[in-house]
């Protein structure tokens, strides 16, 4: 990325400049703790960075200059802790606070105690963050000036029971949001008139959880909407000016996925009307800083856009502005924080090629997009021209459930769209990331969709395509390569016979067992959650060969048929087996390697398992907190109906009876769970027949 390193935009004063900060607190963590780390560095301004105990060792904090803990793993404790962030300013010198996004950085109390402590905020002012910080009352606002927005029941302070009632007489489905969120995080589709109660609890709860504020209202929901944001920024000298727009219509859940600019659907007229619309809402506000107006246009009437909200804050997706526009936007949030007018004029912003961001997150798509956990044993990061990737993890990274689950984010720039998204596409299939299930593989086919490469989409596109996605299964060539990098950590020896010198006895040691040729056998399982295990025997009679890892950090595997790179990394060693985790273009996964003594006492377990009568279980699919129990221990259940409710990584998950029967509950709302745990099960009512 190009960045401008000009103070002051043509015509302008340089006597207007002001000094930049010398320390500025990030109060963020993460792949934006990292970012925003790296320009302070380049400024040449110390940065100070904040920690919970679960982010004792993550790269945020070994990157900046001196690091303070904030408090326990729970963001109510630490990241949100508002007296801890300003009291960790103090104590390090800080002159600023740089709040990223998400956790306070739409927070008007925060905004408020770093002006008492005479902090900067790297923000807006208080009047832009309590206008366009809440959804209804920034909606009311420019609809008051003749901003078209989307017919909906704007009214603050109504109860679940109010906003029913008021809804009844819209059009279903509707959409209900959140009035302090973003992210897309405790938004509701409703169908029907009859779900709205049950739908507004649960987004209550998410609301007040990720938020601290439980307000909602509902809107129209517009069927196949494009979702266009624009991104601006404003000095303290007047000056307003406007970067382009994004498009971020490739969603889930009203989560943003897939985001690049320009977008595809806007000519140069609609550009820059929705440019100048997006400036005048940041000029009623008397707003400064980096903001983002967010639209919604019409994909049949592209001319057509309504104001949503405005984002008073950095946005996850800004780096593919950065790589249009060449304008680090982090540096001018700083600049204009310290009194300095913006660097650039309207004039000189100009749009040059395209870029395209994937969010990379620690979730199984196959499973239903259900958070994943754990240790990254190992990472090959994504190079070449074109490509940045943004991150706040590295090997040894510990991956928990008490944050969204986010881990990087990846952009490609080009020329042009069709190169954007053939570089993001290739270095997809290069990238991997052992240790936990990610989203890398729904992400290359999304990438390679044909619609999403002809710019024909919107916010239900996802959505649309889900039943039609093929998630990958190993193929024996990847159980061969699990088995063969086993047996390079194990030192067993690859052979058709048994070495001379080497006894029978030191193959069994080593779990095998040999016949004939004694050819060394070993089995290899893959196994999803809810399916039965697909077995894999594999003979490692030297016919296929694994080359160490080179420079890149890929083996070689070598059949007679072809030769393949894979990336291989041991997981657990557990009795049941070794866990290899394997990468090629075609799979990536956890695979299970057995031994003959493994492989033996799982066949045991198996046949115990078939000779005692289980009672159905309700067990944790991740670690998490339960929010809700719908249900009394020792009430009749239906199969199907909702037991209870487990929140991890902001999202909510609704675990419902196996089978008919009497529910036994074995935990309570705000109980923290394992994953696995049994919360439930569900005895059978049946009455065992005497005779």
């Amino acid at each position: 990325m190009t960045v401008s390193t000009s103070d002051t935009p043509a015509g302008r004063s340089p006597s207007r400049r002001t000094p930049l900060f010398g320390t500025v607190l990030v109060a963020n963590r993460g792949e934006i703790a990292c970012r925003i780390i790296s320009t302070l560095h380049r400024m040449g301004i110390r940065a100070v960075a904040v920690y919970s105990d679960a982010d004792a060792d993550s790269p945020h904090v070994a990157a900046a200059d001196h690091a303070v803990r904030l408090g326990p793993a729970a963001a109510a404790e630490s990241y949100l802790n508002i007296p801890a962030v300003i009291e960790a300013a103090r104590t390090t010198g800080a002159e600023a606070i740089h709040p990223g996004y998400g956790f306070l950085s739409e927070n008007v109390a925060f905004a408020r105690a770093c002006a008492d402590a005479g902090l900067s905020f790297i923000g807006p002012g208080v009047q832009a963050l309590e206008v366009m910080g809440d959804k209804i009352r920034s909606k009311n606002h420019v609809a008051a000036a003749g901003v078209p927005v989307v017919e909906g029941i704007t009214e603050p302070g109504l109860s679940d029971e109010e906003l029913a009632q008021a809804a009844s007489g819209m059009t279903f489905p509707v959409l209900i949001k959140p009035s302090a969120g973003g992210g897309g995080k405790g938004m509701h589709v409703v169908e029907t008139a009859d779900q709205l109660p049950e739908t507004l609890q649960a987004a209550r709860r998410v609301a007040q959880t990720a938020f601290g504020d439980d307000t909602l209202f509902i809107e129209q929901l517009i069927r196949s909407p494009r979702h266009i944001e624009v991104q601006v920024l404003a000095d303290a000298h007047g000056h307003i000016i406007h970067l382009g727009e994004r498009e971020c219509s490739l969603q889930r859940r009203h989560q943003k996925v897939i985001e690049e600019a320009p977008s595809a659907l806007l000519d140069e007229s609609t550009r820059q009307r929705i440019g100048r619309a997006a400036c005048e809402a940041a000029r009623s506000v008397d707003y400064l800083g980096a903001g983002t107006v967010e639209f919604l246009v019409s994909d049949e009437q592209p001319d057509t856009f309504y104001f949503m909200e405005m984002n008073t804050r950095l946005q996850v997706e800004h780096p593919v502005t950065e790589e249009v526009t060449g304008v680090d936007l982090v540096a001018e949030q700083i600049r204009i924080a310290a009194g300095q007018p913006l660097s650039l004029s309207q004039e000189q912003i100009t749009l040059t090629g395209h870029s395209v961001e994937a969010r990379i997150y620690a979730e199984d798509a196959e499973a239903g997009f259900m958070p994943s956990a754990g240790e990254i044993l190992s990472l090959l990061k994504p190079t070449g021209e074109g490509i940045r990737f943004d991150s706040g993890i590295r090997t040894g990274t510990r991956v928990g459930t008490d944050y969204d689950p986010m881990l990087a984010k990846l952009i490609a720039a080009g020329a042009d769209r069709e190169e954007a998204f053939a570089r993001l596409h290739r270095v997809l299939g290069e990238m991997s990331l052992h240790g936990m299930t990610t989203n890398i593989g729904y992400l290359r086919q999304l990438a390679a969709d044909p619609d999403v490469r002809a710019g024909r989409m919107d916010t239900t596109l996802i959505e649309r395509r889900l039943p039609q996605m093929s998630f990958p299964r190993p193929a024996q060539r990847h159980a061969l390569a699990a088995a063969l990098h086993w047996a390079a950590a194990q030192s067993v020896t690859v052979a058709a016979e048994v070495p001379a010198g080497e006894s029978p006895a030191a193959w069994r040691r080593d779990g095998w067992r040999h016949s004939g040729a004694r050819t060394p056998e070993v089995e290899v399982i893959w196994q999803r959650p809810g399916e039965e295990p697909v077995h894999f025997e594999i003979e490692l009679d030297g016919a296929a060969q694994l080359d160490p890892a080179g420079d890149g950090g890929r083996s070689l595997l070598r059949t007679p048929e072809a030769t393949y790179p894979v990336h291989l990394t041991t997981g657990r060693r557990r009795r049941e087996g070794t866990e290899v985790w394997i990468t090629d273009e075609d799979f990536s996964g956890m695979l299970t390697v057995l031994d003959h003594t493994a492989a033996t006492g799982r066949r045991v377990s198996a046949l115990e398992a078939e000779l005692t009568e289980a009672m159905p279980e309700v067990t944790a699919p991740m670690p998490g907190t339960v929010v809700a129990v719908a249900v009394e221990s020792a009430q009749q259940v239906s199969a199907g109906e909702v037991l209870l409710t487990l929140e991890a990584m902001k999202m909510e998950h609704r675990l419902t009876a196996p089978t008919d029967g009497i529910a036994r509950i074995h935990v309570a709302p705000g109980d923290q769970v394992s994953l696995g745990q049994v919360l439930a099960v569900v005895e059978s009512d049946q009455q065992e027949d005497p005779s």
